[in-house]
């Protein structure tokens, strides 16, 4: 009977001291870690990792970073001992303790406390691979920006080959960056009232890291308003000639030697004026205008 009572009796103790551990608090709390970075990243804000916590209570404090393979790699923070509450924040830069740069890989954060060591299950992972990024090429698209409706923008599918984000760029600058973080997407040049020429398109990529690629030209895109084929025509006097305009407007208008019209767009039809000379014919389509020099001879 005795022994009965011993074993109930020890059952009973370890009961309460497991059901005592279940409903101790950790003495670290608040635990942030940093999932990815980059120290090769275009932005500054990610070519770090922060290891940030909250201390329950007084403790003395190490903090290292260690490889999956449990070598200690930077120590962050020799021991030290902090009061209750403390919150600490601690940036590691993806260098070890001998100022060399570590490979790309997952690393995890190492708390040791007064009596006990935390490995955070929260890895940082540092990736200094940039990401790519493809579309069809070569393109030469014709835009009218003139907000008609009518070819105002050009658009070109992407793919990534992990998840960032997309940039396009125009003459080498910034003017598209997505959201993150699809593989797959539409880039859409919208270059509203840009004067009327030739523009080199590229694109680029951001990872979650913050790794960004070169920019790679891939279309070489014209906004076009309204544009006559010949800049001189020359004429009998009186007689008839023909000039085709390209506009993505379905009409245009005109005026030659203090005559005026509207036609619909196309080849245009003339006659000349009756008398020698240079005149100038005038071709207007959606606020913008063209200019051709008719010689009357």
């Amino acid at each position: 009977m005795a022994i009965v009572l011993a074993l109930l009796t020890a059952t009973a103790v370890a009961f309460a001291l497991t059901e005592r551990a279940k409903i101790e608090l950790s003495p670290i709390a608040g635990t942030n870690v940093t999932a990815i970075f980059s120290p090769d990243a275009r932005d500054a804000s990610k070519r770090t990792a922060t290891i940030a916590f909250r201390l329950r209570k007084r403790e003395r404090v190490e903090v290292w970073v260690q490889s999956d393979g449990g070598d200690r790699v930077r120590t962050l923070l020799h021991a030290r001992t902090y009061r209750a509450g403390s919150r600490l924040a601690l940036v590691w830069d993806g260098f070890s303790d001998n100022g060399i740069a570590v490979e790309d890989g997952a690393y995890l954060p190492v708390v040791r406390l007064s009596h006990r060591t935390f490995v955070l299950p929260s890895p940082m992972l540092i990736d200094t691979t940039p990401p790519k990024i493809t579309v069809r090429h070569p393109q030469y698209p014709i835009v009218s920006p003139d907000g008609d409706g009518h070819a105002d923008s050009f658009r070109v599918p992407y793919r990534l080959d992990e998840p960032g984000h997309a940039i396009l760029l125009e003459r080498g600058k910034q003017v598209v960056f997505t959201k993150c973080c699809k593989l797959t997407g539409e880039l859409t040049w919208s270059p509203r009232g840009a004067a009327p020429g030739r523009y080199v398109l590229s694109v680029a990529a951001q990872d979650r890291a913050g790794n960004v690629s070169h920019g790679t030209p891939f279309a070489i895109a014209q906004v076009r308003y309204v544009v006559l084929a010949r800049n001189r025509v020359v004429a009998r006097p009186g007689g008839r000639f023909a000039i085709r305009v390209s506009t993505d407007a379905p009409n245009v208008q005109w005026r030659l030697n203090g005559r005026s019209g509207v036609m619909r767009s196309g080849t245009l039809h003339f006659r000349a004026p009756r008398s020698g000379g240079v005149f100038h014919l005038f071709v207007f389509a959606a606020g913008h205008a063209a200019k051709c020099a008719v010689v009357v001879a």
